[in-house]
């Protein structure tokens, strides 16, 4: 199955999934089910769905054909290039192609000025007015190649201003831009470029991210340490005449390797390989030799032989311009294309799938709670109404004393409930006083200010150090308060399980260590790209000073804003069920001692309150076969091979 096609079953499929969800939202609120927590959830999921991407980054040396690799396989329809590819550099600054429902097909461009100021990228995003605009008509091949043109733009600058914009300088050129004769350095005009391009791919959701060389690279930090890590899938390409290159083995270092743990989503891509073919060699001598060049690349990377995908970018798009299937098959593209479907497409299907159970999961189980709560009090209460047949009214009356003396019982246990709830809402603020955001700005100021009044890199490295342990410590601090919140909770579900026979499954867990991991990552980048000695000699405080702030620090604070996100969700649902099940038992109290009343003040009404009771229990029954179906159709169409832990907790 062609790329497109399978991205086109991923988008049919999601949408599947989008519709059971919205289904499911759609039946609670019909059948007085929901609520705003649940709701919500169900709501933030469908956004999930809707605005799923798939991100897919080209990383590289200048020269090894990223464009070039990028318009054979997603472009090539259009019969000729789409992204600039000549001999040089064509990609001046990070680039993204992407397409977002309702946007206007065009290239926004980031001046790179704005790197003179603190906001990174990110935030930047949401300001129009800080980007340029400039349209293009996507049936216009020359419109677009005049468009995407302006991604490799550059202008001098001085020395003085390339080192202010974050640009390292170095005499030589291999560990940064070279000042030219009159002390004018070279440097990209864009900080970042945002293609808005109706293709089919792109509207179903994948962004393509084109980066730059070595020095570009390193020169934007955020790229590193935000964009290139995020991606699902990075490809990361080495020109066949050359192999392994200084400065290759550095953007792999550095830039692409770092951190990395498992293989999944990293590829790496020889391009080139029809310069082996010079009709001298024999098509054996010809695999030979790519086979050894695969060998050596996948030695020197310290990864496996298949990891590596030996291509011909350029004549695999000239033969699908021209259709010609041998030569296709001779660039062995086909086989770089499977594999990045195989790699990307699973794999961002599999946490899609168990996102989606997890949380329609666990409100299907709560649902389940309520219609068994409901379903209990109606058969106490036909119990009752029936033990009542051919009583007195002295009976009546103490059925009535009964039912009351239960729900003052209950309204008195309340009072332990509200005094948990109390204690709760103190172990929250106070937990948000260590892992809130308005915490990692106070750390940040006190860290610049520390780096500030630094005379020496000494001073300059403790503050780093420093900053990076309090965030450490607020986290830990953050873990004893959740330990402590879930301890409280287990004792109040356990009190009210025995006392009012509810029936509470234990509160859920929430650990922060993804939290203390992406920490741990940004300062592992720190220690590799800024705690240098050469970092520190080279780079004068200020520079270092604005580089550590403009992404290290707005990294850590976005990762503070996912974990109190994540612990506010996690707040709201694990008292959700709690809260479900005392308000559905003092409905049901209520509504048996109003039966017991009506009874009481009309004896002729109880045989039409029993069965009205036993038509609502034959409603309940009715809700709970369609909780069944809908659970079943969730499952279905999230697939067969859904993680049995998360078709557990649905089926729970």
């Amino acid at each position: 199955m062609a790329l497109i096609d399978q991205f086109s079953e991923y988008s049919r499929w999601r949408n599947e999934v989008s519709s059971a969800v919205q289904h499911l939202r759609s039946w609670l609120n019909n059948n007085d089910l929901s609520d705003a927590q649940a709701d919500m959830r169900l709501q933030h999921l469908l956004d999930r769905l809707k605005e799923d991407k798939l991100v897919v980054a080209f990383v590289a040396e200048f020269s090894r054909g990223k464009s070039e690799l990028i318009n054979a396989i997603f472009f090539a329809q259009y019969g000729s290039r789409v992204l600039p590819s000549s001999a040089g550099r064509t990609t001046m600054c990070p680039t993204e192609l992407a397409w977002d429902n309702g946007a206007t097909p065009g290239i926004r461009l980031l001046p790179i000025e704005t790197r003179g100021r603190q906001e990174s990228v990110a935030e930047l995003r949401r300001v129009p007015a800080e980007w340029t605009l400039e349209p293009f008509d996507v049936q216009s091949a020359e419109s677009l190649q005049k468009a995407f043109l302006r991604v490799a733009e550059t202008k001098l600058v001085t020395r003085e201003e390339a080192e202010r914009l974050g640009f390292p300088i170095d005499e030589t050129g291999s560990e940064g831009s070279r000042p030219d004769a009159n002390g004018m350095v070279e440097v990209a005009c864009w900080r970042h470029a945002i293609i808005q391009f109706p293709h089919p791919l792109l509207e179903q959701g994948l962004v393509i991210v084109d980066t730059p060389g070595l020095n570009a690279i390193g020169s934007e930090p955020e790229l590193t340490l935000s964009m290139i890590p995020s991606a699902h899938a990075v490809l990361f390409l080495l020109a066949a005449d050359t192999g392994v290159t200084q400065s290759d083995l550095q953007v792999w270092q550095k830039h692409v390797n770092v951190g990395r743990t498992q293989k999944n989503g990293r590829m790496v891509v020889l391009n080139k390989i029809d310069g082996l073919w010079d009709g001298l060699r024999s098509e054996e001598q010809i695999n030979t030799e790519i086979s050894k060049q695969v060998s050596t690349v996948a030695e020197t990377l310290g990864i496996t032989s298949d990891q590596v995908y030996p291509v011909s970018a350029q004549k695999a798009l000239y033969a699908k311009v021209h259709q010609d299937r041998a030569l296709l098959d001779r660039s062995r593209i086909d086989i770089l294309e499977n594999a990045l479907s195989t790699e990307l497409l699973p794999t961002r299907q599999h946490i899609t799938r168990e996102n989606a159970l997890l949380e329609t999961g666990e409100i299907i189980r709560r649902m389940s709670e309520i219609l068994t709560a409901r379903e209990r009090g109606l058969q106490e209460q036909l119990k009752e109404m029936s033990d009542l047949r051919g009583k007195n009214q002295g009976v009546i009356e103490y059925m009535m004393r009964k039912v009351r003396a239960e729900k003052e019982e209950f309204e008195n246990g309340l009072q332990k409930y509200h005094a948990v709830r109390s204690v709760f809402t103190s172990l929250s603020n106070k937990l948000f006083s260590h892992i809130g955001v308005d915490t990692v700005r106070s750390e940040t100021r006190r860290t610049r200010a520390r780096m500030v009044d630094a005379n020496f890199s000494k001073g300059l490295r403790e503050a780093m150090l420093q900053f990076f342990g309090n965030l450490r410590g607020n986290l830990h601090k953050s873990s004893d308060e959740i330990a402590e919140i879930t301890t409280m909770l287990d004792a109040m579900y356990k009190r009210f399980a025995v006392e009012h026979g509810l029936k509470l499954a234990p509160p859920s867990g929430f650990s922060t260590v993804r939290y203390e991991r992406e920490i741990a990552r940004l300062e592992k980048a720190f220690d590799d790209q800024l705690n240098t000695m050469s970092a520190m000699i080279t780079q004068w405080k200020g520079t270092v000073t604005q580089r550590f702030f403009d992404t290290i620090a707005i990294e850590a604070r976005r990762t503070f804003e996912v974990a109190n996100r994540d612990i506010e969700q996690w707040l709201r649902a694990v008292m959700a069920p709690l809260e479900t099940q005392v308000r559905e038992y003092q409905l049901q109290l209520k509504r048996r001692l109003e039966s017991v009343k009506r009874v009481h003040e009309a004896t002729g009404t109880l045989e039409d309150r029993i069965d009205e009771l036993r038509q609502a229990e034959a409603a309940l029954t009715r809700q709970q076969e369609e909780v069944a179906m809908m659970r079943k159709a969730i499952e279905s169409a999230l697939g067969a091979s859904a993680p049995n832990s998360a078709s557990e907790v649905l089926a729970a």
